[in-house]
């Protein structure tokens, strides 16, 4: 009788091992996804800082920064989260951080689309994924977790 009890935790461990490459690759390509999303929107925003700083006086509406300061770190944050996250270096910190950046859009644009609200909503999603699982093991923070004489040096810098 216990095998059809302990059945379905035996079938759940069986499937979780065959899925852990799978669930590798998921979390990468989230990561890259998110951070091809955002990396364009900075290379843009890079492209002609001008423009980029009249969107952010004329039609963003970031609360507590100036326009200015707005546009510096928006474009920033769109050039330099991207790249952790695609690395999965520091994972967790910079999906945070990319999950109240992607909120802080949403709100600082009035105008925004349903789509647009959309979008943000999947993106948000994706980042509060690798959030609350990690990069996963196709990344730099697996790679570091993984060389404990690495973390051990590190710690005594």
């Amino acid at each position: 009788m216990n095998d059809w009890i302990d059945a379905p935790a035996r079938f759940d461990a069986w499937m979780a091992e065959r899925l852990l490459p799978l669930a590798t690759a998921f979390l990468l390509g989230l990561r890259l996804y998110v951070a091809k999303v955002f990396l364009v929107s900075g290379l843009t925003k890079i492209a002609d800082f001008e423009s980029t700083v009249a969107l952010f006086e004329n039609e963003y509406r970031v609360p507590l920064l100036s326009p200015v300061l707005a546009a510096y770190s928006g474009t920033t944050a769109e050039l330099v989260l991207p790249a952790l996250l695609a690395l999965g270096l520091l994972s967790r910190s910079t999906a945070f951080a990319f999950f109240i950046f992607n909120a802080v859009a949403v709100v600082s644009y009035p105008d925004i689309s349903e789509a647009g609200i959309k979008d943000h909503i999947l993106w948000g999603t994706m980042i509060a994924t690798v959030f609350f699982f990690g990069a996963g093991k196709w990344s730099v923070d697996h790679w570091w977790k993984t060389r404990p004489s690495l973390v051990k040096a590190w710690g005594r810098v």
